[in-house]
C-alpha cells in the first residue's frame, strides 16, 4: 500500500484564539498536517502564556495546546494590524476564533461576514453560550460552564460537589470545533463551499451530560454523587491496599461477584448469600459489601491485589497520580511519547490519540515564541521590509 500523507496537509488555518477551547481545537488540526497561523496580542500574546511557569518556565496550558503553530503578534485595534489578518484569511481554508461575544463581529472577523466574502472558507465561532439567547453576553470560563451544564452536580461526594480536574467544558467545545471543521471540509469537497461552524461550551458539555440528563428528565432521579463509586453498581469503587496504594475494581454481574468472593475474598459463601448474591442486594447493602471487599484487599499489596483480580477475571485498575501516568507502562510499550521543541528546549509530549497506520506520523511541531513568525508571515502577504519595520516601530506588530 502507498505511504499516505497526513490528511490535512495543504490546509491552512488562521486562528485568533486564546485560552484552551480554540487553541486545543486548532492543535488537533496542526497535528494532522494543517498549517496553523496563530494571531496573538502584542501585549503578552495569548493570555494562557501567563497561567503558570511549570513547563520548564513556560505555561503548561500553552505548551499542551499550541504546538505546531506559527505565531504572529498584531494589534487588531489598529487598521493596519487588522488588514494583515484579512490578507491571511483570504488565503486560508479555515478561520477559528473564540474572542469575547461581539468582539469578532466588531472586527469583521465573525463567521457570517468572512464566509460572505470568501465562499470556500470554513469559519468557526467558539463561544461560551452561543451567539443568541439570554446568556449570549455572559462571560464564560470553564468552571462556570461546568456548573451551568450540571457536571458539578454529579461529580464529587454526597456532601461535596466538585468540578472536574481538567477543563472539561473547554475540551468538549474544542473537540466539537475540531470535528466540525473536518465535517465542513468533507462537505466543501463535494459542494465547493465552506460556511460557518458554531460551537458553544455549554451545548458541547450538555451533550456530554447525556446519560445523567436522560436519567433525570425521563422520570428517574438525578444520579447521586458517589465519589469513585458507581451510583447503581456494587462493588465498584477504590479500595486501599496494605502498601498505601488504592485499587479500583468493578463487578458488572453476579457471575463476577461469585468469582470475586471465591478467588479473591476467600469467602465463596458470599457468592450465594441473599444479602450479596445480586447487584440489587449488594447496592442495598453497599456499606457492608464495600467493607467486605476492603477487608480482603487491605491485607494485600497493590500489585498482589491486581494480580489476583486479573486472574479472577475482575475488571480492575490502579489509582495513579500524574507522575505515574507519565511513567505508565502501556504508554511506554506503545511508544506514545515524543519530544516537542519549545523556546526553553525540548519537552516530552504525548502523540495525539488519533493513529493513522500506513501514513506519516502526527506532526508534533514546535511550540512558538510570541511573534516568532511575524516577519515571515508579513512578507508572505506581500509586505516589504520597510513596511514591516514601520509596523514594529509603531507597536502594531512584534
Amino acid at each position: 500500500m502507498d505511504h499516505l500523507p497526513l490528511p490535512l496537509e495543504g490546509i491552512t488555518v488562521v486562528a485568533v484564539e486564546q485560552a484552551v477551547s480554540a487553541p486545543f481545537a486548532t492543535r488537533q488540526l496542526a497535528d494532522l498536517g494543517a498549517r496553523v497561523v496563530k494571531v496573538e496580542r502584542i501585549d503578552g500574546g495569548d493570555f494562557a502564556r501567563g497561567y503558570d511557569t511549570a513547563a520548564g518556565g513556560l505555561a503548561s496550558h500553552f505548551v499542551w495546546c499550541n504546538r505546531g503553530k506559527e505565531s504572529i503578534a498584531l494589534d487588531l485595534k489598529d487598521p493596519r494590524g487588522l488588514a494583515v489578518v484579512r490578507r491571511l484569511v483570504a488565503d486560508a481554508d479555515v478561520f477559528v476564533q473564540n474572542l469575547a461575544h461581539g468582539a469578532a463581529a466588531r472586527l469583521g472577523l465573525d463567521a457570517a461576514t468572512l464566509c460572505a466574502a470568501h465562499p470556500r472558507l470554513i469559519a468557526v465561532d467558539i463561544s461560551g453560550y452561543g451567539g443568541s439567547g439570554p446568556y449570549a453576553d455572559k462571560r464564560a470560563y470553564d468552571m462556570l460552564v461546568q456548573c451551568e451544564a450540571g457536571l458539578v452536580s454529579v461529580t464529587g461526594t454526597p456532601g461535596q460537589p466538585v468540578k472536574a480536574g481538567i477543563p472539561a467544558a473547554d475540551i468538549a467545545a474544542a473537540m466539537y470545533a475540531f470535528s466540525g471543521v473536518l465535517a465542513a471540509l468533507v462537505r466543501r469537497g463535494t459542494t465547493g463551499r465552506g460556511g460557518p461552524v458554531e460551537v458553544s461550551m455549554l451545548e458541547a458539555l450538555a451533550e456530554w451530560m447525556g446519560h445523567p440528563l436522560h436519567h433525570a428528565m425521563h422520570g428517574g432521579e438525578p444520579p447521586a454523587r458517589t465519589g469513585l463509586a458507581h451510583a447503581v453498581i456494587a462493588p465498584y469503587d477504590a479500595y486501599p491496599t496494605a502498601d498505601g496504594g488504592r485499587v479500583l475494581l468493578s463487578v458488572q454481574n453476579d457471575r463476577e461477584w461469585r468469582r470475586l468472593a471465591e478467588q479473591v475474598m476467600g469467602s465463596p459463601e458470599l457468592g450465594t448469600d441473599p444479602d450479596f448474591a445480586t447487584n440489587a442486594a449488594r447496592v442495598a447493602n453497599r456499606g457492608r459489601t464495600d467493607e467486605l471487599v476492603a477487608e480482603a484487599l487491605g491485607v494485600l499489596g497493590a500489585d498482589e491485589a491486581l494480580a489476583l483480580l486479573e486472574k479472577a477475571g475482575i475488571a480492575c485498575a490502579r489509582l495513579r497520580d500524574l507522575h505515574e501516568l507519565a511513567d505508565h507502562p502501556q504508554l511506554a510499550a506503545r511508544e506514545r511519547w515524543r519530544r516537542v521543541g519549545t523556546p526553553v528546549g525540548p519537552l516530552k509530549a504525548l502523540l495525539p490519540p488519533i493513529t493513522l497506520p500506513g501514513g506519516d506520523e502526527a506532526r508534533m511541531g514546535d511550540v512558538p515564541a510570541l511573534g516568532q513568525h511575524t516577519g515571515t508571515l508579513l512578507r508572505a502577504v506581500g509586505m516589504t521590509d520597510d513596511e514591516i519595520a514601520a509596523l514594529r516601530r509603531d507597536g502594531v506588530a512584534i
